[in-house]
């Protein structure tokens, strides 16, 4: 293997499975307490957490993780001969489709969530609406996050 596809694969591992965790937790653990809340702070409760989550160090994870991945990704191209490459390029291709779902799905409705009104009549069918597509697509964020994770940890142990 030749050392930089192992560093970035180091790397990328490690961004993964950091933000694989914290997908996990939300879908194991702070999903189902906000579930226990009354929907109007749920709604609450989810809007500060959400405000919260674009700190640097998380962004830094997330989008730092996707660019290693990819460079991870385009080293792996150049050496298609080495064993490592393919599990580098599956979990590339993994990593970076959660991070597109994060950009494309969760972000959005993060931000619709920011404008509902959590005292509302409707505050129930918002947070329905809300938790249940969200849950459902953290899970496979967290799949695809902790699948790549290992995939470059597979990719360090090949060649």
């Amino acid at each position: 293997m030749t050392d930089s596809i192992h560093a970035l694969a180091a790397a990328s591992a490690g961004g993964a499975a950091l933000t694989g965790g914290v997908f996990f937790a939300f879908s194991t653990v702070v999903m189902k307490a906000l579930d226990r809340l009354s929907h109007s702070d749920a709604i609450v409760a989810m809007q500060a957490i959400n405000n919260a989550a674009p700190s640097p160090l998380f962004m830094t994870a997330l989008f730092g993780t996707a660019v290693v991945s990819a460079g991870a990704g385009v080293v792996a191209l150049r050496h298609l001969d080495d064993p490592a490459s393919v599990p580098v390029l599956i979990g590339t291709g993994l990593y970076l489709a959660g991070t597109v779902l994060t950009v494309a799905y969760h972000v959005p409705r993060n931000e619709a969530l920011a404008l509902a009104d959590a005292s509302s009549a409707d505050a129930a069918e918002i947070w329905r609406r809300y938790a249940t597509g969200w849950t459902a697509w953290n899970h496979v964020r967290t799949f695809t996050s902790l699948a790549s994770a290992a995939l470059f940890m597979r990719a360090m142990t090949t060649g």
